[in-house]
């Protein structure tokens, strides 16, 4: 895994013990159970910036009929427009699956500065599983990344939605 450890800001233990990571990865892990109630695959993402959620969002393919809406997609759309710009500089966005390649494309576009997510995803996962499509050597922006946080939260989430889905 090619995680820069220089951004493991989750091992810093701020409120009583909690960590900024996994308060924020909990905020995703609920909007991917929202996700999940609405029939959804269950990925949640948040964006923060300056210590305060911007963007929030929810896998909704199916729901909108767009293949795009995917939870990353949704959050960096609701961050851009709520701080009137594109460009996310600073921003970091939490999401609680190894975000795809499509993802990584709009978080580098966007300018994101970090991602944070919670399980790998081993089969189209553009991280670390199947690719890092943030390290092609042709990009004009650089993302820090930190893996795995609350990773058996976020993958029980998803094992579960599939489980209950084959029955």
């Amino acid at each position: 895994m090619r995680l820069n450890p220089c951004y493991n800001k989750s091992l810093r233990e701020t409120d009583g013990g909690v960590t900024d990571d996994a308060r924020f990865m909990e905020a995703a892990l609920a909007l991917a159970r929202e996700g999940r109630d609405r029939r959804e695959v269950p990925v949640g993402a948040v964006v923060v910036v300056d210590g305060a959620i911007v963007g929030r969002g929810y896998n909704q393919p199916i729901g909108s009929q767009d293949p795009t809406a995917h939870a990353e997609i949704v959050a960096i759309r609701q961050a851009a427009q709520r701080i009137g710009n594109y460009r996310l500089t600073g921003a970091t966005l939490y999401v609680t699956i190894e975000p795809c390649q499509m993802c990584v494309g709009a978080m580098v576009h966007a300018r994101i500065a970090r991602l944070v997510y919670g399980a790998p995803e081993p089969k189209a996962g553009a991280i670390e599983s199947a690719m890092q499509a943030h390290e092609h050597p042709a990009l004009n922006h650089r993302l820090a990344v930190t893996g795995r946080v609350l990773e058996a939260e976020c993958r029980d989430v998803m094992q579960a939605f599939f489980k209950e889905r084959r029955t």
